[in-house]
Parts: structure tokens; sequence; C-alpha cells
């Protein structure tokens, strides 16, 4: 701060302009009728160009209402992007469930089972078919605890096109049209 540089001004200047462009965006809270919790999930396969890990990113919503999200880098390396994306739909599972409790004790059922959205169709149609393949076996067993929510009627999966992934927000940077989109939906 004692002496600033072309670059750090060039830097704070990115700053503003990015704070100027996205002075409207923000989380809006509306009155709904119903409360019912769903999500978006997905992760990107091997991103981090280091340890080649995936990072699972969700975004939960009541409704209209953005209540939760998390981007976070998964444990381990992923053997395909179908690992990677089964695992992110673990975490956004386990994070419904929670969320689930939540509104139980604060008086709010859920009715219906909660919709789970994803991108990848293989790792939907992997959390409601029963048979173990070959080629999944090497899947912790932890990470089948999507599949046993889905058995028990808590949780449906379903198929989101790339183009509706609102969780893309918050495990990469998009182009400005795309993030505005997104973040439309919200």
């Amino acid at each position: 701060m004692h002496l600033p540089t072309v670059s750090d001004f060039s830097l704070l200047k990115r700053i503003l302009q990015y704070i100027k462009g996205t002075i409207s965006l923000g989380l809006h809270i509306k009155k709904d009728k119903e409360l019912t919790l769903h999500a978006f999930c997905d992760s990107d396969y091997a991103g981090c160009k280091d340890t080649r890990r995936s990072t699972s990113g969700f975004c939960t919503m009541l409704d209209s209402n953005l209540i939760s999200w998390s981007a976070k880098r998964q444990q381990t390396v992923s053997k395909s992007s179908t690992e990677a994306e089964y695992r992110s739909l673990t975490a956004t599972a386990q994070e419904l469930t929670w969320l689930s409790f939540l509104l139980r004790d604060l008086g709010i059922e859920q009715q219906h089972a909660m919709v789970l959205k994803c991108d990848n169709l293989s790792a939907v149609y992997l959390s409601t078919n029963p048979a173990l393949h070959s080629r999944t076996k090497h899947f912790d067993t932890d990470y089948h605890y999507v599949r046993e929510q889905v058995a028990l009627g808590l949780i449906e999966t379903q198929h989101v096109p790339a183009e509706q992934q609102l969780a893309d927000v918050f495990k990469k940077s998009l182009p400005k049209k795309l993030f505005t989109c997104a973040s439309n939906l919200v």
C-alpha cells in the first residue's frame, strides 16, 4: 500500500469494474407457499492440474430461494467423470438430508422426495440402478449413500441439461453471459 505499482492499480480497477457490473446481483428471498427442498450438483473431472482431483459444487434451494452452496475439492482422485459426479451427488444428498432434518425440527416436513439434479446421465442412472457393474466396483461404499436415499424414496435424482446447471457458478469461472443466466435462474 505504501508503494503501489501500475499492476496494483490495474488489479484495483478490475475489482471495481467487477463490483460495478454485479451491483444488481444478490440473493433474493421470495415468499413461497410450498417449502420444497431441491438441489443442483456438478463436478469438474480432474480439474486440479496439480493433484488431478475433481471439485464438487452444489447449491440447495428451498423452492426458488438459494439456501446453501458449496465448492470443495474431492478427497481422492476419481478414475472417471461418472465417479466424480457420483461423489458430488453423494455430498449433495447428505446436505439435503441434513437440511430436511433441520426443517423438520422447525416444523416443516418434506411431503415429497427431494429432487437432486445432475448433468451426468451415468451418475443419475447409477444412483437408481441397484446392480453393481465391474466399472463401478472401485467406488467407495460411502458413495452409495445416495443410492440408498433414492431406494428409500427420500431423494429423486434427475438429469438436468448442462446449460441449466446452476452449480456451475460455484465450481468454475463462467463467461459473463452464462454467469448472468445462472444468476437470473436463482
